[in-house]
């Protein structure tokens, strides 16, 4: 099989395409074989060795796949071979072919082809969960989202929307904003250049309800402090690459509520909550929700998809089409 791999820590640019050896699932284990990737700030930190978790060398990145079912380890009794699914791993999803838990393995949602699957969950229920599991958001509520464009951003804006949220996109120029715009926020702020702090206040009556920060670095605090008093903070990434530094007295102040979010840990800890998320996901799907992808690379051009994520001169999702060839 065909795998993208990181040989050495570093830029994106390090990685190459290879051939290796057909896998075999093992005790409760399944083999995919993957039809699409999508790409992810957390693939680009484990390349740098700048994630949480450490992947030892050498390894395949990819977090998130679509594809069928090849075949199924030990001790598994479905999901029958040649279904269609979706799922998460570490690492490992840049490739023809990957092994995963069963318990990490969804059905793709009615309506949705291969592309829009491996778009779809992880940001969504991301952005679902740090909407409502989390954030506690309800209809009417005011909710600013940071990074709006981009693929956790994006997603909270369009589920939002949807939920009856009133969205305040953050983005860092007017065409990100424009596509914000077109997932259903109702305002926008650039906060390269307008005060974030003041045009959210502006913009939510006097302060957001809730803040979904999936950027980190310098807006993190400048968004706290446009919280209205007991809002609520969930901060789910650092796609800044800064992680923020947040004075307390500002907590205590606006009796505000801060909370952390990882899809990962949710799926262990509250398997109840994700069921229900997963549930109410595919309905918004089949009343034409659609994941935002903006570009679709072949698995050749894995460094370069990489590099425009890890830059972020995308919008959305990319994909990595394991099926178009070379």
């Amino acid at each position: 099989m065909r795998a993208a791999r990181c040989t050495e820590y570093g830029p994106p640019s390090g990685l190459s395409v290879v051939e290796l050896g057909d896998l075999e699932p093992g005790p409760g284990e399944v083999l995919v074989r993957v039809h699409a990737a999508a790409v992810n700030f957390p693939d680009v930190l484990l390349v740098a060795d700048r994630y949480q978790v450490p992947a030892p060398l050498p390894f395949t990145p990819g977090s998130e796949f679509a594809g069928v079912v090849a075949a199924l380890g030990p001790g598994v009794s479905g999901p029958p071979v040649g279904s269609p699914v979706a799922g998460a791993v570490l690492t490992g999803a840049f490739a023809e072919q990957v092994v995963v838990p069963v318990s990490g393995l969804r059905p793709v949602p009615d309506g949705l082809d291969m592309v829009h699957a491996a778009a779809f969950h992880v940001t969504y229920a991301t952005a679902y969960h740090a909407l409502t599991t989390v954030g506690r958001g309800e209809a009417g509520e005011w909710v600013a989202v940071l990074g709006a464009a981009g693929g956790v951003g994006s997603a909270a804006v369009d589920v939002g929307s949807r939920l009856g949220m009133r969205v305040v996109a953050a983005a860092s120029s007017q065409e990100r904003l424009t596509v914000a715009r077109k997932l259903g926020a109702l305002a926008g702020v650039d906060y390269v250049r307008e005060d974030l702090k003041t045009r959210l206040r502006e913009l939510t009556d006097g302060g957001a309800h809730l803040v979904v920060d999936p950027v980190g670095g310098d807006h993190a605090e400048a968004a706290l402090r446009a919280l209205r008093r007991g809002g609520r903070f969930v901060t789910v990434g650092y796609a800044d690459g800064k992680i923020p530094r947040i004075p307390l007295n500002l907590v205590l102040l606006k009796d505000a509520v801060v909370r952390g979010f990882e899809i990962r840990m949710l799926r262990q800890y509250a398997p109840d909550a994700v069921a229900a998320g997963d549930r109410a996901l595919a309905a918004m799907v089949r009343d034409g929700m659609r994941p935002l992808v903006s570009r679709v690379h072949p698995l050749a051009d894995v460094a370069a998809a990489l590099t425009d994520v890890a830059e972020r001169r995308t919008t959305g999702k990319v994909v990595i089409d394991m099926t178009g060839g070379a």
